[in-house]
């Protein structure tokens, strides 16, 4: 008897364009299935982007937030959370850490907020980090919605990507996860991410996989969106939940996490066919539920792993989820794991290199 379920896979495996249709079968795949997705994947990786990945060292420098989405453990509305906010000399002193350790690229990570003293601080930080680098470091922004002056004066005053994931492409969905006020407004991220497309920032987003209410169909569109809106780089990995926010009583809904573990590997392997020459980071959630998590991502298509240099003493208040990995080591001892780690998947890291996405240095501006 002909496997009907590996010849389809097979078959929409050797289109130059895929459906929505073709996404939604390839995400229901089987284990048998979705080994041979994973292996034309690695074979796109390899193609178009080699056997390498970079390193972004990530800089969780505030969790105080002005938003209040509904899966955040640092949302406005936790009470729990102890506030923190590192000042601008420990930020350098963690990019400095980077440089001297020839990671070539950090991302400066925090709530959301717009207040005018925030805004300068972010300036104030891209001068210096420039200045002591002269010129060379990488950096990349994810501090969410701000207005096209703001975002134009970071960028002339040193950052050269963003990431501003939308976490749900659908709008229904977005405002499941969102409350629907003017401080959540699913298209001002919309019009966001295009003016930041303007600005010729090399631009990120991403989703979150396996949430409640999600279907197949809203993640194949969230896929077809990456593309539409023409992005250089993505991040999105499983959702988990945080107990003190308000998705957490809707955890009866959600896959296994085992299930959403493999929809984000998935995800991850249909993107890189779909956009062979973009940036797709290996998500930190992927290793809350799976040791070799972010390693499996890499295997599977991602090339950016993003090692923690935020002090040890802070990582334990920037809980997005529960169970986050690494809380507890140093920037020292994440750079040594990492290596380990990314050798053994096969892949060797991109010591010195920034690694900016072949995709935007192909754009024509």
């Amino acid at each position: 008897m002909i496997d009907t379920t590996k010849d389809q896979t097979l078959r929409i495996l050797e289109k130059p364009e895929f459906s929505k249709d073709d996404i939604i079968f390839l995400l229901q795949t089987d284990f048998e299935c979705r080994n041979i997705l994973y292996r034309k994947a690695a074979e796109i990786k390899e193609k178009y982007v080699g056997k390498k990945t970079y390193f972004r060292g990530l800089i969780e420098f505030s969790n105080k937030c002005a938003k209040n989405c509904y899966y955040c453990g640092i949302r406005a509305g936790n009470k729990e959370t102890e506030r923190y906010e590192l000042d601008i000399e420990t930020i350098l002193s963690a990019v400095r850490f980077a440089w001297e350790n020839q990671y070539a690229s950090v991302v400066l990570q925090g709530g959301e907020r717009e207040d005018e003293d925030f805004v300068q601080k972010i300036t104030e930080i891209l001068q210096k980090a420039k200045s002591m680098t002269n010129g060379q470091i990488g950096i990349t922004l994810s501090l969410g919605e701000q207005t096209e002056e703001v975002y134009r004066m970071w960028k002339e005053n040193g950052a050269d990507r963003y990431l501003l994931r939308i976490e749900s492409s659908n709008r229904d969905l977005y405002y499941k996860i969102h409350p629907n006020d003017k401080f959540h407004n699913f298209d001002r991220r919309i019009d966001c991410l295009k003016i930041l497309k303007k600005l010729e920032y090399q631009v990120g987003t991403g989703v979150m996989i396996g949430l409640p209410f999600q279907t197949y169909e809203i993640l194949a569109d969230d896929l077809l969106f990456f593309k539409a809106i023409d992005v250089d780089m993505v991040g999105m990995g499983p959702y988990i939940v945080h107990e003190n926010t308000p998705l957490a009583e809707f955890e009866n809904l959600l896959l296994s996490t085992e299930e959403r573990f493999n929809l984000s590997l998935k995800m991850t392997a249909i993107l890189r066919i779909l956009m062979k020459d973009i940036n797709i980071a290996a998500a930190t959630a992927l290793q809350a539920i799976d040791p070799v998590g972010r390693e499996k991502a890499i295997k599977v298509g991602a090339n950016i792993i993003m090692p923690n240099i935020t002090p040890s003493e802070n990582r334990k208040n920037y809980l997005l989820y529960q169970n986050k990995p690494c809380i507890d080591e140093g920037a020292d001892d994440c750079t040594t794991c990492l290596e380990a780690r990314i050798n053994i998947s096969g892949d060797e890291i991109g010591y010195g290199e920034r690694g900016d996405a072949i995709h935007y240095k192909n754009k024509n501006f």
